[in-house]
């Protein structure tokens, strides 16, 4: 009953929360890069840690992270809107404005061809920033040669984004011992999904499909885009698909921030579009990672493995002190599903109309470029037994629903037994 009388207090709670965090045109008019959602880079301003009680040490982190900034998926990404305005160059087809938005497209390819999925420099920035950070925090983990674990999945991003964080620790720390793996052994935590849920999040015939197209065609507008680009209306009747184009060149827009070449294509567009667009990917990757009202637990559920894996080496951890960090690199819809499941903040809240979702969740909230949790643990110097945990996300020290008069610090047993409950239903 505590338990129960616990999350309907918290559910409470973040319904309170989500009616003030909502989303808005005024807000992503405000800082545009958070129109690119998941390809939001990581952020660059952190709040200092919060003193730890009398008497507590640092001496165990758990670590979960999405890989640091990376190019757009594939290379068909930039290429197809580059090649759409190199026909339309050379059929004079192009408005003076699609002539330079031309030239900025073959300034960024230069940079992006062949490396479609990779991590950017920028993602291995970022990594080594938040392993520096982490070891600055609490050195006392990562004092003289203490052992750690680090597993990616096997996606390569995943891999050097372990490889760049590892790396700093051990420039920091030379005498660190860290076993660094990549292998389908662990993707069963890393990055899982039950078939329960893929059933459910499936793109072709899961039940939120058809209301996602009617709101999908509410949100894509390309006419106006159309005649900034083309001056030849019978040219873009014949070549150009305008809602494949105007959302090719969104993609582009928006994963500018997380590479090298500094170009903008931000003034192609209208606060609304902008606002619009975003809208489209945040309800896509809300049902298919977080907690949509229709699908009753079930995709947050795909972190069950991920956080039984928690429980597991934070108990090994504690009863054996032989790791000091376990260090675990995957993608953003493993973030997002840990987040929710957790009961991190707002992050798990259940809506099941795209048309409201930006008013109670956000993508770029839960899950920028390089998105984390981290759970650190301290023990009582006269008591052993005695274990406080902080969780953070995005090195911010966030909320769970366990009761606590320390906050960002819970009892590890409370914390536990909240994780268990969580397991077992």
């Amino acid at each position: 009953m505590k338990i129960k009388s616990l999350f309907l207090t918290w559910a409470l709670l973040m319904l309170g929360v989500a009616l003030h965090a909502q989303t808005s045109l005024e807000e992503i008019t405000a800082n545009p890069e958070k129109s690119g959602g998941v390809y939001l880079v990581y952020p660059s301003q952190f709040e200092p840690q919060t003193k730890a009680p009398k008497g507590y040490k640092p001496f165990y982190i758990s670590h979960y992270s999405r890989h640091g900034s990376r190019y757009l998926i594939s290379n068909e990404d930039y290429s197809r809107a580059l090649d759409i305005l190199k026909e339309g160059h050379e059929q004079h087809a192009l408005t003076a404005l699609g002539e330079d938005v031309y030239k900025r497209l073959q300034q960024v390819y230069d940079e992006a061809e062949g490396r479609g999925g990779d991590l950017s420099p920028l993602g291995v920035r970022q990594h080594r920033g938040i392993a520096e950070r982490m070891y600055q925090n609490f050195p006392e983990v990562f004092k003289n040669n203490a052992s750690l674990s680090a597993r990616s999945t096997v996606v390569l991003r995943c891999t050097m984004s372990m490889v760049a964080f590892c790396d700093r620790l051990k420039e920091l720390n030379p005498t660190l011992h860290i076993a660094y793996e990549a292998s389908p052994k662990y993707m069963s935590y890393l990055n899982y999904q039950t078939p329960e849920a893929n059933k459910f999040t499936d793109s072709r015939n899961g039940p939120w499909v058809e209301e996602f197209r009617k709101f999908r065609e509410s949100m894509i507008h390309p006419d106006r885009l159309m005649d900034t680009l083309f001056s030849d209306n019978d040219f873009v009747l014949k070549k150009v698909n305008p809602e494949t184009l105007m959302y090719d060149l969104y993609q582009i827009t928006i994963g500018m921030q997380n590479i090298e070449t500094k170009v903008s294509f931000y003034d192609l567009w209208q606060p609304q579009e902008l606002f619009d667009l975003w809208q489209i990917g945040n309800y896509s990757f809300y049902v298919g990672t977080a907690n949509h009202a229709d699908g009753h637990g079930i995709v947050a559920a795909n972190a069950k493995h991920l956080l039984q894996n928690i429980v597991e080496s934070a108990d090994k951890a504690i009863a054996t002190g032989e790791e000091a960090a376990t260090l675990r690199f995957g993608h953003d819809g493993n973030v997002i599903n840990l987040c929710a499941l957790m009961q991190i903040e707002n992050f798990g809240v259940a809506v099941n109309n795209p048309w409201e979702l930006y008013k109670s969740w956000a993508n770029f909230q839960v899950t920028p470029m390089a998105a984390n949790v981290q759970l650190v643990f301290f023990r009582n110097d006269k008591n052993p037994a005695d274990i406080l945990v902080k969780i953070l996300h995005c090195e911010k020290e966030v909320h769970i629903p366990v009761q606590t008069d320390m906050f960002p610090y819970y009892k590890w047993s409370d914390v536990r037994a909240y994780f268990q409950h969580i397991l077992e239903h």
